[in-house]
């Protein structure tokens, strides 16, 4: 697994041991990021359920301002900030070392993009969807990568479901603010 483009490009990362984590592909992930290539530019970028944390470190490979990653597995963890370290962009990002709803419900932040890749199968989305809309910026995007099948909600707060791109066995589902409700 490597970094695809950017200030870090071609950085071999590593990935916690076990089959608890599941790395994005590189064709997944050149896809998820020709999804927002415009909107990454000095971006607050949130990486949920970040196992290795390559997704959140290409987004600031690719310029987005800060990012955090949010993994409660110790493992993940050690992995994401020796990644960081080894890309050059640990002052660019913050780990949080707790679980998704629990850093949600605490958090202050304000992101323009999160990424969310959480295990297949799981019910992550009902839960975790609404609280991570109330942290988004107005034009802010919330992409995630579920298996094909999987039926993800219509709706994350006041954010909408607005396309789902397919690659294999993997899906990607934009969610965004609908445009009557920006202001």
């Amino acid at each position: 697994m490597r970094v695809i483009t950017g200030s870090a490009r071609g950085a071999r990362l590593v990935t916690p041991e076990g089959m608890e984590t599941r790395p994005t592909t590189d064709m997944v992930k050149e896809a998820m990021f020709s999804i927002i290539q415009f909107e990454l530019e000095g971006a607050m970028v949130l990486d949920l359920f970040a196992g290795s944390g390559q997704l959140g470190i290409e987004a600031l490979s690719r310029g987005a301002r800060f990012a955090v990653f949010v993994d409660e597995s110790r493992a993940a963890q050690e992995a994401i900030r020796e990644n960081l370290r080894h890309t050059g962009l640990a002052k660019e990002s913050r780990v949080a070392a707790m679980d998704a709803q629990q850093f949600l419900r605490g958090a202050k932040d304000t992101f323009d993009i999160a990424l969310m890749d959480p295990p297949y199968a799981g019910k992550y989305y009902e839960e975790i969807l609404p609280l991570l809309a109330q942290h988004m910026s107005e034009g802010g995007v919330i992409l995630c990568e579920s298996g094909r099948e999987e039926i993800l909600p219509e709706e994350a707060g006041s954010f909408r479901k607005q396309k789902e791109y397919r690659y294999g066995r993997i899906k990607l589902t934009a969610y965004r603010l609908p445009a009557a409700e920006m202001r």
